[in-house]
């Protein structure tokens, strides 16, 4: 099966379910492999933070929210699950408050201005997590089990254990069309007795009679049910967007009683679980271990070895500058000096083995995007070794700065400031 994203640009606002402050919604497009890219307009724009369970904030309650660099965005669940029931792949979401507009409290909004824009398919398969084997997560009178299934199946008990709602079951295979007639229009809820408690705690500032059920004698106040059993499928609703915090899965999931604390332990498992095996980094690179991490081959490859190797922070790179190194021939031929620009790619590409050595930038590529206060202090000749010792200064999820030193002996040849974005290839 095909990737697939959004065929142009959605637009929302609204208020947050749980702040109550006024927010601006935007849904992009988005390249194939990027997943679900969240961004903090009125903070940094220029940062993306991939909807993956390593990126939740842990500490949040009756709801989802992702870490996007020094802000947060609260209850993704809903938006998420309207990208996993209707299968897309790669999309933008760019917000301007820390949290997500509620809506009417489900997901259907965005499941029709999905549906109303259309999907395109891209030129990329997409990726499966399969349950081939049960996997448990278990808290006393809450749990879930996922099980081997050809296709996802949901199968939800709900049981408040009180006489304000009552018990409720329900068990559906997960199809676009099933999820858009069965699941998005139910709505978020709560007991009567829960809501005070609740306002007391700071949740739900931004919700009213309209966009919360609030359940008494098992009925909503002042409000009507769009299925008998809306308060179970909302949950499912929940579970689906949880669910894609790991990715597409395939399996039948079944789960009593489970909120969101518990559907983010069975994530992690799943994750974890379909994880590629990583090999560590050693301390020491050759030229071969070099090779496998950077792109850069004879005649441009200018790093022989790197030592104190430790990805994402710093490195020590090696090259013995000999006279057969091809520039030689048509720099100073009767006066011989390494090019500088080519004593600032050397330096770089250390740069790009620090950057791309950690686990998560694995088959990819670091583009240099600036060069910085390079200054020239000694000449290097045939024969001299330049040691350059690079060091990692900022940062973040797709982009990197790094302060490079090369030296011959104790003698500083140069030094600068490079800048890389990390992109898939």
């Amino acid at each position: 099966m095909k990737q697939k994203t959004l065929k142009g640009k959605i637009e929302f606002s609204g208020q947050g379910l749980h702040t109550g402050a006024s927010v601006s919604l935007e849904i992009c497009p988005a390249d194939p492999d990027s997943g679900i890219l969240f961004c903090r307009m009125d903070l940094d724009p220029s940062l993306r933070v991939r909807a993956r369970v390593e990126n939740v904030r842990q500490d949040e309650l009756r709801q989802t929210a992702l870490v996007v660099g020094e802000g947060v965005v609260r209850t993704i669940e809903h938006l998420m699950a309207a990208f996993h029931g209707l299968g897309i792949d790669n999309a933008v979401v760019q917000v301007s408050g820390d949290e997500l507009p509620g809506m009417d409290g489900s997901a259907i909004d965005f499941v029709q201005a999905i549906q109303k824009i259309g999907l395109v398919e891209q030129n990329a398969e997409r990726k499966w997590i399969d349950i081939t084997e049960p996997i448990y997560v278990d808290r006393g009178d809450q749990s879930i089990i996922a099980l081997p299934a050809d296709h996802l199946f949901i199968s939800y008990t709900l049981s408040y254990k009180h006489e304000d709602l009552k018990d409720q079951y329900l068990s559906l295979r997960i199809l676009p069309e099933i999820f858009e007639r069965e699941l998005a229009p139910a709505r978020t809820f709560c007991l009567k007795q829960e809501a005070e408690y609740l306002l007391a705690q700071g949740y739900g500032q931004g919700a009213n009679l309209k966009n919360t059920l609030v359940f008494e004698r098992n009925m909503p106040i002042e409000n009507e049910l769009r299925f008998q059993d809306e308060a179970c499928r909302h949950k499912m609703m929940d579970l689906i967007g949880d669910l894609f915090l790991a990715g597409f899965v395939r399996g039948h999931i079944i789960a009593a009683r489970s909120g969101h604390s518990l559907n983010l332990e069975l994530v992690r498992k799943l994750t974890m679980k379909n994880e590629p095996e990583i090999k560590p980094v050693p301390k020491e690179l050759g030229v071969r271990e070099i090779q496998k991490i950077i792109p850069h081959r004879f005649p441009f490859l200018f790093v022989d070895r790197i030592e104190n190797f430790e990805p994402g922070l710093r490195a020590t790179g090696f090259k013995q500058v000999t006279m057969n190194d091809h520039f030689f021939q048509g720099h100073f031929p009767g006066h011989p000096v390494m090019p500088g620009v080519l004593i600032i790619e050397a330096m770089a590409q250390v740069g790009g083995v620090i950057m791309l050595g950690e686990p998560e930038n694995r088959d990819k590529i670091a583009y240099l995007m600036s060069i910085d206060s390079a200054k020239f202090r000694n000449p290097v000749m045939p024969g001299d070794e330049l040691r350059m010792e690079v060091e990692v200064t900022k940062k973040r999820s797709r982009t990197g700065q790094c302060i490079g030193r090369a030296y011959v002996g104790d003698k500083l040849a140069c030094e600068a400031e490079v800048k890389f974005a990390v992109v898939d290839k």
